[in-house]
């Protein structure tokens, strides 16, 4: 897999392709009727500089065709798997644990994936993500509970870590 593609790719699970795939079939069919049946019922109300309504509707009509683009997007680049079930290393799909300079009391967990692979239940939206692409995720993948990586952080400061635990997520 060449590095563009492998940067392009965003990983989710079955779950989550289904979701979005159902979004995205939602808004480009009966979700784009309502908003022009709005827009149309609005414009028949007569003068459009005005017309809250109108514009309201224009302006959803606009965040509708970019969420679709950005779904499109997404599941043209998606690469469905189950999040890995034996979590002897980092892979995308694990919760990871990290302790910065080794210390144990410094933690940060995440998800190594997208957030796409949380679904869309707001329950998890407080979960912190990281790309299998990021510098960290780039640092930690295939590596194993206990190994210590340096990464370089987006300001150029090296930053150590240790892998402290790998676990399957469970959104």
């Amino acid at each position: 897999m060449s590095e563009n593609t492998q940067k392009a790719t965003i990983w989710l699970t079955q779950e989550a392709f289904d979701k979005l795939k159902h979004e995205l079939e939602h808004l480009a069919g009966p979700g784009r009727a309502e908003v022009t049946q709005r827009i149309a019922a609005a414009r028949d109300e007569g003068d459009l500089k005005e017309n809250g309504g109108y514009h309201a509707a224009r302006e959803e009509q606009g965040q509708q065709e970019a969420r679709i683009r950005q779904l499109e997007d997404m599941l043209r680049r998606a690469e469905v798997g189950e999040a890995p079930a034996n979590t002897d290393e980092v892979a995308p799909g694990t919760q990871v644990t990290i302790a910065f300079d080794g210390d144990e009391s410094d933690t940060d967990t995440f998800l190594l994936g997208s957030r796409e692979l949380l679904g869309l239940d707001d329950a998890v939206d407080d979960t912190n993500v990281y790309s299998p692409q990021s510098p960290l995720g780039v640092a930690i993948l295939g590596k194993s509970t206990g190994d210590s990586v340096t990464y370089e952080a987006p300001n150029g400061k090296p930053i150590n870590v240790t892998i402290v635990k790998v676990e399957p997520f469970k959104g």
